[in-house]
């Protein structure tokens, strides 16, 4: 080969075969240290592949950690943890900059170095992301849409690709707060984390107390995850597909013409234009992971629910009547056009 040739870079066909093979090959790895949860895993893949973040809710001890951590060492992709606690700074998320004693010519100068954070990383784990406060949780926004971070006056890029992966308890639960709106938006898809089936516990109960730790093996690299995400903005997407998550966004909006009643009667603020761009994005990421060569207006359909869910913002009356989030976006599904 002389200097001038060239390897020839895949084309689409055979790069979307690559990607529904390498993540299959990702969800048997996975699936050697998580039992079940396969919606989970393929919601956190599309995250991956649509180069976003996802919100994992569930309460304590339903291997929401484990499952990031495993995807992680699954990917060849540097990872980094935050444990959220009551007293977790902003600093200790983004870094700092410290202050140095340097010799030189025989003078002793203090200069200030950047020590970054944890959030430095491809994959950073947000643990509990709400048993922090809201200021805290906010040293987050920057990062999330724009994938740097401001400390002082000097601005750091953070690495390609970047992904947040947060786990996050029950609002009910003891000692946590509410996450705001405008960070909640940042957020792909919101995952929710069901208990096992009684098969799926005996599983758990027997791997988890055996002594054996399972060995996970890298079957995906960074180029991989590079190329597979740069190709999922080019599947192709149907105008049915778009035009229905879009009005999926306009319909939970209160006092629109597509709003059904549920809309109208239990939601104060509905998705903005961030939430159809989700659907779409993520829409197309499904048909990648599924080896299929455009999104339709099923993969819309299926990611409406995580896709939308926690864009909602609900009015004190749904408490009263027992209405769930998942209950308003059903009826948005069902009033959407196409």
């Amino acid at each position: 080969m002389t200097p001038n040739d060239s390897v020839p870079a895949p084309n689409d066909a055979d790069l979307l075969v690559a990607c529904e093979r390498s993540f299959g090959k990702l969800k048997s790895e996975v699936a050697q240290a998580v039992v079940g949860q396969e919606e989970v895993v393929e919601a956190l893949l599309i995250t991956l592949l649509a180069r976003g973040h996802a919100l994992l809710v569930g309460v304590p001890g339903l291997a929401k950690t484990l499952l990031v951590s495993s995807l992680a060492r699954a990917l060849g992709l540097s990872f980094g943890r935050v444990q959220f606690t009551p007293d977790l700074l902003p600093a200790d998320i983004t870094g700092t900059d410290i202050l140095n004693e340097v010799e030189r010519a025989g003078l002793v100068r203090r200069e200030t170095s950047f020590m970054p954070g944890p959030i430095f990383k491809n994959l950073v784990l947000a643990d509990e992301i709400n048993r922090t406060p809201p200021k805290t949780q906010a040293a987050l926004l920057q990062a999330m849409q724009e994938r740097r971070v401001t400390v002082g006056t000097t601005t750091h890029a953070l690495p390609d690709p970047f992904q947040v992966f947060a786990t996050r308890n029950p609002i009910e639960q003891e000692g946590t707060y509410p996450l705001p709106e405008a960070q909640l938006d940042r957020f792909l898809l919101e995952v929710h984390v069901e208990y096992p089936s009684e098969l799926e516990e005996l599983e758990i109960a027997r791997r988890t107390t055996s002594g054996v730790e399972p060995d996970l093996k890298a079957v995906v690299d960074l180029p991989q995850v590079l190329a597979f995400g740069a190709l999922v903005p080019r599947i192709p997407i149907t105008d049915e597909a778009v035009r229905f998550a879009v009005s999926c966004g306009r319909a939970s909006r209160p006092g629109t013409s597509l709003a059904p009643a549920e809309v109208n009667q239990y939601v104060r603020f509905g998705a903005g234009p961030r939430g159809s761009q989700a659907l779409v994005l993520a829409a197309k990421a499904r048909a990648a992971l599924r080896g299929e060569a455009a999104a339709d207006v099923d993969d819309v359909r299926e990611l409406a629910l995580p896709a939308l869910r926690h864009r909602l913002v609900l009015g004190y009356r749904a408490d009263v009547d027992g209405i769930r989030d998942r209950d308003v976006v059903a009826a948005i599904v069902k009033s959407a056009k196409s």
